[in-house]
């Protein structure tokens, strides 16, 4: 009981103080991981810029066929490639999603397809629909990224088009796609219709229009809880921006290419400042910043301490950055020897993030809330929260020799030894719901400890 009681304590010291961002491998082995978007299921789908979607498993493994290979009609220079995945609201009924890619001449493509009816891991490659083509000028600020908000119409994010510094000031030019956030409904309209609202509709500039003045949103999603648009636009040669709004804001102008952030950049017959969106924060590039990777506001059960905050990272600066509503942002440590290139969530809320560089996805954690965590642990602990029944799965070479579960009073439930296999299942359906200490030993005596919910 002493062992308990410490363990009991140092737990409780631990979670007294600020939540400390850890990242649990989660899976290995990807290419050019650039997208991870969940279809509503317990399944994650991670987009590789070569022009593939795999099927990431809970339990960590990857299907073995992928979900949709296209790498015959991506161009991959640059920053080209396949970047962007949305699923259908209705997925689950209809099977349909949408991509995000620029094809064999460059140029920016948006398309449908449904998923196979017999398999659900494999899509219908037959069942391609082309929405929308946009001329690309250059390589570089494809934007990329693809969602559905609440009010679901689908949202896409364009680049201006590349080059450096808009040379045709494409972004704040009404009548042209590129340097926008776009807004089209595929749920009407040959090959899509214009939803009721969109800024420029019966006036001069192009009807798909959502908002203007955008360099580069590689990254953009929406908060479903308190319905804001959150938008990260990668900087010019000084400053990143992260942008927040409610959804619901049409026909805003973000300032590019006559501001960089809130500095003036090339105002020349640009409109009235008065007129322009500036963003709630800017990193600056003497920061180690050079290219935001925007992420999602944490609205899952694990770590109750993350709630309602935006997560962010920087491609050049491996730090995750933590960002309140009003614009307080909180940094973790350095997680050197990754080139940080997406976030993901899934079904629960739990967020991720991937690697380009090394091809890992990681699991976002609050080490505050265990003992002994080391910032990348050991072993993978799913499905967490849990109704009745956990596995715990071994992510190096050690296996786990030892677990204890112990309740929030430092007693211990359950404890089990010599677990000698890459998986083991522990029932939990006997206990009540709540949250418990799962404290891992592996067969060298180290500990790890995980929060485990039990629903």
């Amino acid at each position: 009981m002493k062992t308990a009681l410490l363990f009991l304590a140092l737990f409780t010291t631990h979670y007294s103080n600020s939540q400390t961002i850890g990242l649990e491998t989660f899976a290995t082995g990807f290419s050019s991981p650039v997208e991870i978007a969940n279809a509503g299921d317990s399944r994650l789908f991670v987009v590789e810029k070569g022009g593939t979607i795999k099927i990431l498993n809970p339990n960590g493994t990857i299907n073995a066929t992928a979900f949709l290979n296209i790498s015959g009609q991506v161009s991959t220079g640059s920053e080209q490639g396949l970047l962007g995945l949305a699923f259908h609201p209705n997925y689950a009924s209809n099977g349909l999603f949408f991509i995000n890619y620029t094809n064999t001449s460059g140029n920016t493509v948006i398309a449908k397809y449904s998923v196979n009816i017999g398999n659900p891991n494999i899509a219908n490659p037959s069942s391609v629909s082309i929405l929308l083509t946009i001329a690309q000028p250059f390589a570089n600020h494809n934007g990329g990224t693809l969602k559905f908000g609440t009010d679901g119409y689908l949202y896409i994010g364009m680049g201006d088009g590349g080059s450096g510094g808009d040379p045709g000031n494409r972004a704040q030019n009404t009548t042209d796609l590129l340097g926008k956030m776009l807004r089209i409904d595929v749920n009407s309209g040959t090959p899509y219709g214009i939803p009721i609202g969109n800024p420029y509709v019966g006036i001069t500039g192009a009807d798909e229009i959502w908002a203007i003045g955008l360099r580069n949103p590689w990254k953009f999603s929406f908060d479903k809880i308190k319905n804001n648009l959150w938008i990260a636009d990668v900087g010019q040669n000084n400053i990143e921006e992260i942008n927040i709004v409610s959804a619901t804001e049409s026909g805003l102008n973000y300032g590019w290419r006559c501001y960089e952030g809130n500095t003036a950049y090339n105002t020349t017959g640009c409109p009235s400042q008065t007129t322009m969106k500036f963003p709630i924060a800017v990193i600056d590039h003497s920061t180690g910043a050079c290219s935001v990777t925007g992420g999602y506001v944490y609205n899952g059960t694990n770590y109750p301490k993350f709630k309602e905050l935006y997560f962010f990272s920087d491609y050049c600066n491996p730090k995750i950055g933590m960002m309140t509503i009003t614009g307080t942002i909180t940094y973790s440590t350095v997680f050197t020897g990754n080139n940080f290139s997406t976030f993901g969530e899934d079904n629960s809320g739990e967020l991720y993030i991937a690697s380009i560089n090394n091809g890992t996805i990681y699991k976002i954690k609050d080490t505050s809330l265990g003992l002994n965590t080391p910032e990348i642990s050991q072993f993978i602990v799913y499905p967490n929260p849990t109704k009745s029944e956990i596995t715990i799965r071994k992510s190096n070479k050690n296996y786990p020799a030892e677990i204890t579960l112990f309740d929030l009073n430092g007693k211990i439930i359950l404890q089990q030894k010599t677990m000698d296999k890459p998986e083991n299942s522990i029932k939990t359906n006997h206990l009540p719901k709540g949250i418990y200490i799962l404290s891992i030993k592996n067969d060298q005596g180290q500990l790890s400890s995980h929060r485990l919910i039990i629903e």
